[in-house]
């Protein structure tokens, strides 16, 4: 892997990221990528309206306890002087970087011009950038954009530019516009553009699902980073397949159902701990359903498993669907071996035939 990279002085274990994603970055879901090889964690987007700070969600997201260095928070908003003070407000509070949200695609957002939104309107993303970097100088301040808020509007240079005149720090970027959303494949080459001009480190985000994937981006776009989202959910450990992969050129053994049925119950009992019991065994449910992607009898698991509301419940049959499982694999294991031991006096091309 090639040299590291630094947001202000903070120099970061590797050059892997995790995406902010409302619902999903939660404090519990970054410390357990962090431990799994992610070497920066990014909070799910905190509003900038005041009037919301005493709410429970918004506390929450204000938790940053026992959380490792360094601390991201993404704000979200669309005037100067409330984002200003949303930076002021969680640097009181424990934040070491303020990222700035104007990449999100929801039209909850957009539609109070927040967001991806903000990209139809430099000038006003100039004043927010300013506001922001002047409210808390003793931080940090980075941005994640998308290319353009539609094909024909691909204005991330000139975003770079205004960023970059602000004293932003770094720069993400989703290889998407705003109208695409998530449908079709993320574009780099936008990217790439925007690396060679840039004078500040620039974040390649976008379908980013494999080891070989991040080294192509890291290769083609020249990205001083890459940000991770969607396919870390229910795979957190794909932050230290990427590192391995990056620095021997090999895959590490995927992991086995025992695995997977470790690192999710560290992941729900830090939920319960985190949400107490009745909000925690609701929001695992979606970690549950993604950490048992792809295994046996999953899909009549997690329709179970919506219906169950208490942690005694949840943590039951969880347990006595993973037992199952791991029996399933090794019985899988067992005849994948025993066909093995049975093509092994065949001749060449009958083997690979078989």
């Amino acid at each position: 892997m090639r040299s590291l990279m630094r947001i202000g002085n903070h120099l970061l274990r590797n050059r892997l990221i995790v995406a902010p994603m409302a619902g999903v970055t939660d404090r519990p879901f970054r410390q357990l990528c962090k431990r799994l090889g992610a070497g920066m964690a990014v909070s799910e987007m905190v509003t900038s309206n005041s009037l919301l700070y005493g709410s429970a969600k918004t506390a929450r997201r204000a938790n940053h306890d026992g959380e490792v260095d360094p601390i991201s928070v993404q704000i979200a908003g669309a005037d100067p002087q409330m984002m200003a003070e949303a930076a002021r407000h969680n640097v009181a509070r424990g934040a070491q970087i303020i990222d700035i949200n104007m990449g999100c695609p929801a039209k909850k957002v957009c539609n109070v011009m927040a967001g991806s939104a903000l990209l139809q309107d430099e000038a006003l993303v100039g004043r927010i950038l300013d506001a922001v970097v002047k409210a808390v100088p003793e931080v940090p301040v980075t941005l994640k954009i998308r290319t353009g808020w539609d094909r024909e509007h691909r204005n991330a240079l000139n975003i770079l530019r205004i960023a970059e005149d602000s004293g932003v720090q770094a720069l993400a970027m989703h290889g998407r516009t705003r109208a695409c959303g998530y449908t079709g494949e993320a574009e780099y080459d936008t990217i790439r553009a925007v690396k060679s001009e840039a004078r500040i480190p620039v974040i390649a985000n976008g379908d980013i699902t494999t080891p070989e994937k991040a080294k192509f981006v890291f290769d083609y776009t020249g990205a001083d980073a890459v940000m991770i989202g969607r396919a870390a959910q229910g795979r957190p450990w794909i932050f230290r397949e990427i590192e391995h992969y990056l620095a021997t050129g090999e895959h590490l053994p995927q992991p086995e159902v025992s695995d997977i049925h470790a690192v999710l119950l560290e992941h729900i009992h830090d939920l319960y701990a985190f949400y107490g019991d009745v909000t925690g065994v609701r929001v695992a449910r979606k970690h549950i359903s993604w950490y048992t992607r792809g295994l046996v009898g999953s899909s009549a698991f997690r329709h179970r498993m919506n219906q169950l509301d208490s942690v005694a419940e949840q943590l039951a049959v969880v347990n006595e669907y993973f037992a199952q499982a791991a029996r399933a694999d090794s019985r899988l294991r067992y005849e994948t071996t025993t066909e093995n031991n049975n093509t092994q006096d065949m001749p060449p091309a009958s083997r690979l035939a078989a």
